[in-house]
């Protein structure tokens, strides 16, 4: 007996043997297979490769901003490293000018201050002999009017009352210099000298 006949006379099919509906499930699932790896497979695998190519492009370009980054920052360790030579330089440079400065205002002003001293000593000339001058005349006349007083006699004649001034001045000059006298005390010494004359 065939197993096909078992199996209709066991009242039901045996899974195991193949039958019509199977092989339309078959072409089905055949049919849907072909269908899915038509239409559906290669936008997947498209998809799929355009993700994978984006990944890798995103991973290129991470590491090529990886090197950028280092290069920049390499670039900015050496630049800040100049600056700092620089900046260096620049406050040597500004110390020295400073100091420059600072050497030639100090001789600016030792230069003016030799200038000043210079011009008040020839103002202090200039000063000494108009006072000598005018001690000369004003003394002259006192000690010609004291000597004529005291002694006497007239001394009117110009070549006497030269001699007797210039006598005068230079014992008034060999006692002290006329910076160093004020104008009371030469008034006095004015006074005592024709009285030393007198006793004479």
């Amino acid at each position: 007996m065939s197993s096909y006949n078992m199996a209709a006379q066991g009242g039901g099919n045996l899974f195991l043997i193949p039958n019509a509906t199977f092989f339309v499930e078959l072409v089905i699932f055949l049919v849907v297979l072909g269908v899915i790896w038509r239409y559906v497979v290669p936008p997947v695998k498209r998809a799929m490769g355009e993700r994978q190519e984006m990944v890798r492009r995103q991973i290129q370009e991470s590491q090529q901003a990886s090197k950028r980054l280092a290069e920049a920052q390499a670039r900015y360790s050496e630049a800040l490293a100049q600056a700092r030579v620089e900046a260096a330089k620049i406050r040597e440079a500004a110390r020295a000018d400073a100091q420059e400065i600072k050497d030639e205002m100090r001789q600016q002003a030792e230069q003016e201050v030799a200038r000043i001293r210079e011009r008040g000593a020839e103002q202090l000339a200039t000063q000494r002999e108009q006072v000598v001058r005018e001690l000369r005349g004003e003394l002259g006349k006192l000690a010609v009017t004291l000597a004529g007083r005291i002694v006497g006699e007239s001394v009117a004649d110009d070549a006497r009352r030269a001699g007797t001034v210039d006598r005068f001045l230079d014992e008034l000059e060999g006692m002290a210099t006329p910076e160093s006298v004020p104008e009371n005390v030469t008034a006095d010494r004015a006074v005592s000298v024709p009285n030393g004359r007198r006793r004479r």
